[in-house]
């Protein structure tokens, strides 16, 4: 094979999604076609708010389609804390032995949650974690380099994994039929997540975005897959918004009108300990700490 052939057959990886339907959120496993060495892209671990149940169904079902397509997993990434599900990235590590990641500003967003649990004993020093990475950081999985790309704005830790023609781009912008991701979650900003879409529709227009839900406008069935051409041209947020300060006004107005996810209290204290939850009192059961009156002036739910 030419050098020319395999720099293009390494630019474009094999991605799988996996539609969590609880939460909405999506679930990958990215994998290079040559080496087989793959990795899991914002694991879920299942969770019953209504009888406080886990169960690691989702996060079996990628490594039962590791197990059947003979990858071999080399990574285990989370985009950010997750404020909608758990991380399954502490499961999967105890299963495979591979390692973990996720930005080095999620210490930033541990401190910020260690207050707001009371959490005395707990190190916001990104140790849950085996890799922190920064801004521009690349490392491989097998022959693909992936590059890393700082985009808070929906948190404070907020990163896109670049790999070759693909981007795995989180709670930033979902489909352009379901606009952009909110930014008042604590730390957040959605100046910074203007910014941040502007670094990602920077990427070639062809290039493969992956988003981190789907919220199914609509009714439709759930897609995750666009190309930063397709969200220029169709985003519903993207093309009413062209400045900044428009898209500010727009994602502000937006945001206070939004109630808090419903499970918003219940994962940030697992997520802010890579995945894991919290360790088992006398009885030898966990328990989740929900802070009251702590997110000041969100919206009632229904």
């Amino acid at each position: 094979m030419s050098g020319e052939n395999r720099s293009s057959f390494h630019a474009r990886p094999i991605v799988a999604g996996f539609f969590e339907k609880r939460t909405f959120s999506v679930q990958y496993v990215v994998a290079d076609p040559e080496t087989k060495r793959c990795a899991i892209v914002d694991p879920v671990l299942d969770f019953d708010p209504k009888s406080g149940a886990t169960a690691t169904q989702s996060a079996d079902a990628l490594l039962e389609h590791i197990g059947r397509e003979g990858y071999t997993l080399a990574w285990i990434l989370d985009t950010h804390p997750h404020a909608d599900h758990f991380s399954a990235a502490g499961y999967l590590k105890d299963k495979t032995g591979a390692p973990t990641a996720i930005g080095e500003k999620v210490v930033e967003v541990q401190k910020l949650w260690k207050r707001l649990y009371n959490l005395s004993a707990f190190s916001p020093d990104g140790s849950q974690w085996d890799r922190l990475f920064a801004d521009g950081e690349r490392f491989e999985i097998g022959n693909m380099d992936v590059e890393v790309l700082f985009t808070p704005g929906h948190t404070l830790a907020s990163i896109a994994y670049v790999i070759g023609d693909t981007a795995f781009i989180h709670d930033t912008i979902f489909m352009p039929d379901g606009g952009t991701a909110r930014a008042d979650f604590p730390g957040g900003s959605a100046r910074a997540l203007w910014n941040s879409i502007q670094r990602i529709m920077a990427l070639p227009d062809s290039t493969r975005l992956f988003t981190g839900h789907d919220y199914c406008p609509g009714g439709r069935p759930p897609r995750w897959e666009s190309t930063v051409a397709q969200q220029r041209a169709e985003n519903i947020h993207l093309t009413k918004a062209k400045t900044e300060e428009e898209f500010v006004a727009l994602r502000e107005k937006r945001d206070r009108e939004l109630p808090m996810p419903k499970l918003i209290l219940h994962s940030l204290q697992v997520n802010i300990r890579g995945g894991r939850l919290p360790e088992p009192e006398s009885n030898g059961k966990c328990y989740l700490k929900i802070p009251l009156d702590a997110l000041e002036g969100a919206p009632w739910g229904d």
